[in-house]
């Protein structure tokens, strides 16, 4: 006699409990084969079969489930589960969609659907969904970290942010997670919290953790690199030595790459150049995913480059720019259009009426007021930064987008940027320079001891918020050769998706440069701001000439302690920009007509360029 329903599904569940899946599957075989199956039975088996790796026929238990019962959610939310884990992502993404319909408020429906976005690389969608999910459950860490991926991923640094608040008090996390929430905390410019989740790093069980202690060695070298400590870098390449890289398993591809690049990083900084490029072509010929690819082209490019290899050096640029262009499209594949825009506050200006008919506001004084220091970038801005850092009477905050968030957030409440800065009220603008201001603090918590350095090239976009807002405040614009400028900016690998775009090609960055540097130049015209224009070249052949006169446009006594900026970078320990290795060697000219050696690949932009070039006083 056949055993009844009830007491199958708790014999089942029971086995379930115990961890004995196939006993449960036995059982699930004493079930009557009649149209009428019994749904605990059911729903225990594909739980079963789901744990026990078998995903199509979970796939097929869970869809009996869901047309037995179409009102129920997590029937849909289980099969969803099943078809992505058996690869069949499209019926995946609509058992989801229906699950997500049938409970628009189950976080955990949500979460599972990110998961599947972020799996499929169509990270807008992962963002939105992952997002929601913490919005209805704040407390699901899970939900938090992938979602602040998907953020960091679409160049979202605020909600990235948002959504790591409070990370240091999580619990330790399983190694690969531990992995992407330290490289998200060491770049919103945390490594020691960076250090402390590889720390308590969960190990996965079995052979599996032995190739994962490799991977946390490598990211601990690659922060300690990364934050100019290259002792300590040194320290943890010791225990990845690369005949132990070399001797890894097949299924170990990014431990190897990532192993070969930390190496590879360390060679660049000790000046082994021709081993560091050997390191960058084996990370190459693994052929993983786009971001490790565009990494290990752009190191490769360096390599090169330094060593005198220029064609070589141009090839590995355009394999990098290849996967570059590949990680926009998946994110923001508008930007790809010939039309596109990356640099969108470029077409936003205030003509000299415009500005004659803003109202008087009271304003905070120079001393009061941020030093603003813009520029394109790479055109020596950190170099100021840190040299103004270095002054004890200037606090500088790393490059953040402040006051482009406020004009994001005029922008959300239904005001015109710039137009309405015209009509802003006395409250309007203390609110906004609060806003600023609390943000700075969460960086700065000692700002109010010092004068604050507020270093963002592309400030150089938002002069009218700046002039309206702090009209007392000192800018320095950096100036170097265009040309330089742009191979500097083509040879980095930037994790914006709109400068990973402007930059895959020297026409598109030409165009751009002009278009900021027209817009600047309006904008000066018509607003007249407290500007000092360094200029790099000028700043290398003459510096204590260039330190003294920057000290008086400040308004110090005493400069000197500018001049002392490489041992400050040395000491400080990490800098979010590309120069962060740069800026600790102090003053050379090998940076200047660095571009000569690709003079054959600027030529056809040069029509572009040349009149600016002309009126910033170079030649081409």
């Amino acid at each position: 006699m056949p055993t009844p329903p009830s007491e199958l599904a708790k014999a089942m569940a029971s086995a379930y409990h115990a961890g004995e899946m196939e006993h449960v599957v036995a059982l699930a075989a004493q079930s009557p084969e009649t149209g009428e199956a019994d749904e605990s039975t059911l729903l225990w088996l594909g739980l079963a079969q789901q744990a026990s790796h078998r995903y199509e026929q979970a796939a097929l238990t869970f869809r009996r489930l869901a047309q037995m019962q179409p009102e129920v959610s997590a029937y849909w939310n289980n099969l969803a589960l099943a078809c992505r884990q058996s690869g069949d992502a499209a019926a995946s993404e609509q058992a989801f969609l229906t699950a997500r319909s049938l409970a628009p408020g189950d976080a955990e429906v949500l979460y599972n659907l990110g998961l599947l976005y972020i799996e499929q690389r169509r990270w807008l969608l992962a963002r939105e969904s992952l997002m929601e999910a913490v919005d209805l459950s704040p407390h699901f860490i899970e939900a938090r970290l992938q979602a602040a991926h998907a953020c960091h991923v679409c160049g979202d640094n605020n909600s990235q942010e948002a959504m790591l608040a409070g990370a240091i008090d999580w619990p330790p996390q399983p190694a690969e997670q531990a992995l992407i929430l330290a490289a998200m905390l060491a770049a919103q410019g945390d490594p020691d919290a960076a250090l402390r989740t590889l720390a308590r790093a969960e190990l996965p069980p079995g052979p599996a953790a032995d190739t994962m202690r490799l991977r946390l060695a490598t990211q601990r070298a690659a922060l300690h690199e990364r934050s100019n400590r290259l002792d300590l870098a040194r320290e943890e390449l010791r225990k990845l030595p690369l005949s132990t890289l070399d001797l890894l398993p097949p299924d170990a591809q990014y431990a190897r790459a990532e192993g070969w690049s930390a190496h590879a990083a360390l060679a660049m900084r000790a000046a082994d150049h021709a081993g560091a490029a050997t390191l960058y072509q084996r990370v190459l010929a693994l052929a993983l995913d786009e971001q490790s690819q565009a990494g290990a082209a752009f190191g490769l490019a360096a390599a090169c480059d330094r060593q005198g290899r220029h064609g070589e050096a141009w090839l590995a640029l355009q394999v990098a720019h290849a996967a570059q262009l590949d990680i926009a499209r998946d994110v923001l594949p508008e930007l790809l259009a010939p039309d596109s825009q990356p640099l969108q506050m470029a077409s936003s200006s205030v003509s000299r009426a415009d500005y004659e008919s803003w109202c008087p506001l009271p304003s905070p004084s120079a001393l009061q007021s941020p030093v603003f220091v813009v520029g394109f970038p790479r055109s020596g801005t950190t170099l100021l930064e840190q040299m103004l850092d270095a002054h004890p009477d200037f606090r500088s905050m790393d490059e953040r987008a402040f006051v482009h968030e406020l004009i994001e957030g005029m922008e959300l409440v239904g005001q015109r940027y710039p137009e309405d800065l015209a009509s802003l009220t006395r409250m309007e603008a203390d609110q906004l320079r609060a806003v600023y201001f609390r943000r700075v603090d969460r960086v700065l918590p000692e700002r109010g001891q010092y004068r604050l350095v507020d270093k963002n090239p592309l400030n150089m976009l938002c002069l009218p918020m700046i002039r309206r807002l702090f009209p007392e405040a000192r800018i320095i614009l950096c100036l170097r050769h265009p040309c330089d400028v742009l191979l500097s900016c083509y040879m980095q690998p930037f994790r914006s998706p709109a400068f990973m775009v402007l930059c895959s090609s020297l026409q598109r960055l030409a165009l751009g440069y002009v278009q900021a540097f027209e817009q600047w130049q309006r904008q000066v015209e018509a607003l007249a701001p407290h500007v000092l224009e360094w200029r790099y070249e000028s700043v290398v052949s003459h510096f204590d000439d260039h330190v003294a006169r920057l000290g008086q446009f400040l308004g110090v006594a005493d400069a000197s302690p500018m001049a002392r900026f490489a041992e400050h970078a040395r000491n400080k320990g990490f800098i979010s920009t590309p120069s962060y290795a740069q800026v600790t060697q102090g003053i050379h000219p090998r940076a200047v007509n660095r571009w000569h050696a690709y003079r054959d690949h600027f030529e056809p932009v040069l029509p572009i360029l040349r009149p600016l070039i002309e009126r910033l006083g170079y030649t081409a």
